[in-house]
């Protein structure tokens, strides 16, 4: 009868656990996986989606449809979205300035925001080495009238920036003000005539609307748009009005 080989206890209960589990890792200090691996229960969260940044002068298509702005909205996706509007008091003016508002910025290819809008905005565009409008045609939305100088044509944001301001962007960073005021990519710019830009200011639309009322389907529709993207603020007033500029819509 041959000699039994006794193996100690501790290293045969680490042989059956072993044949239990299978192959494994190393098992860490704490007991966990020596692994890196993120805590049971959490997933990796995505950081907080803001607007998209100004598109180069090569992605400034022209606005689907019937629409001369960019980024638009049904009537139907617009009155969700106002209806989600926060309501809130007209905020105080302390501290605004335009400089704030970092505007024009450039595109690329010696084009600012301003250009590239107006190449959008237009048909018929030429522009000189440095990226000006030189020559074309331009209709403009809130009255109408058709231009062929550039000159006489403003760059209008949708929502204002002062307005802007009084509805949550005092509490904004300088880049995402930037952003807002350069915006391409949702229905912030428009290329309209001088005169019906500065009759417009920085009014919101319970206190001023554009004078062709044809314009003001689209009108509504992109104000409620770019509120809703930057989360602003609307009053009483200027929800009202946004609801009877949305009931013109044909759908």
């Amino acid at each position: 009868m041959g000699r039994q080989m006794r193996v100690p206890g501790a290293v045969l209960v680490a042989l059956l656990l072993a044949a239990a589990t299978g192959c494994s890792g190393p098992i860490a200090p704490d007991g966990g996986d020596a692994k890196a691996s993120a805590p049971a229960g959490s997933s990796p969260t995505a950081a907080p989606k803001s607007p998209k940044a100004p598109n180069s002068p090569g992605d400034d298509a022209k606005p689907a449809g019937g629409d001369v702005l960019p980024g638009m909205v049904t009537a139907a996706v617009a009155r969700t979205q106002l209806a989600a509007l926060e309501v809130a008091p007209v905020g105080t003016m302390a501290g605004y300035s335009r400089d704030k508002f970092t505007h024009w910025a450039q595109q690329g290819n010696k084009c600012d925001t301003r250009e590239v809008v107006l190449g959008r905005d237009g048909t018929g565009v030429t522009r000189d080495a440095e990226c000006k409008a030189v020559s074309g045609n331009w209709k403009s939305l809130y009255d109408g009238v058709v231009v062929t100088d550039a000159g006489k044509m403003d760059i209008d944001h949708m929502v204002p920036l002062a307005e802007g301001w009084r509805s949550g962007a005092a509490g904004w960073d300088s880049a995402r003000r930037k952003a807002f005021a350069n915006d391409l990519t949702h229905p912030q710019l428009l290329a309209v005539t001088a005169a019906s830009n500065r009759s417009k200011g920085d009014q919101s639309p319970d206190l001023w609307q554009p004078p062709d009322k044809a314009s003001w389907c689209q009108y509504g529709r992109a104000w409620t748009t770019v509120k809703s993207t930057y989360g602003l603020t609307v009053t009483e007033p200027e929800k009202k009005m946004l609801t009877t500029m949305l009931d013109t819509c044909a759908s």
